[in-house]
């Protein structure tokens, strides 16, 4: 699931990049909401099954020990920093999907919650684009350097 998690999260900077474009060039809000809603089912599918592996299968400490920065603390730094961005883009994330489906017009076109939206939006996108930095670093200084 560590590998999982790690693609997952290429792939969803990816389609948030997309789902961006959508929206803001090709004017497409109902495949930008189709797309956005896709991506965090996926992603909280993906979640849930690396949570419940890391918790009750794999000891990603273990797996972690033999990585030449577990000993200076590094690997638990790494980690501290990257859920400092992904517990809040999870949370902001919601948020702004919430919003979306309970304020936007049933013909998903711009509206008063447009300005709301767009900067909640942002901070989300950049929040994952930071969670998927860190995630991705986190993994390479615990799983992957030698």
């Amino acid at each position: 699931m560590l590998d999982v998690i790690f693609l997952t999260m290429f792939a969803m900077v990816v389609g948030i990049a997309i789902s961006v474009y959508l929206v803001r060039v090709k004017r497409k809000f109902v495949l930008h909401r189709n797309l956005q809603i896709g991506l965090a089912s996926f992603l909280l599918l993906v979640i849930i099954g690396f949570e419940v592996d890391i918790r009750f299968f794999t000891n990603w400490k273990d797996l972690a020990a033999e990585s030449p920065y577990f000993d200076s603390g590094a690997v638990y730094r790494s980690l501290g920093i990257h859920l400092c961005f992904a517990i809040p883009c999870f949370f902001v994330w919601v948020y702004v999907i919430w919003r979306a489906i309970k304020k936007f017009p049933p013909n998903l076109q711009p509206s008063e919650h447009s300005r709301g939206h767009i900067l909640w939006g942002r901070i989300a996108a950049i929040l994952m684009l930071l969670t998927a930095v860190t995630g991705c670093t986190f993994y390479w200084i615990a799983f992957v350097a030698s």
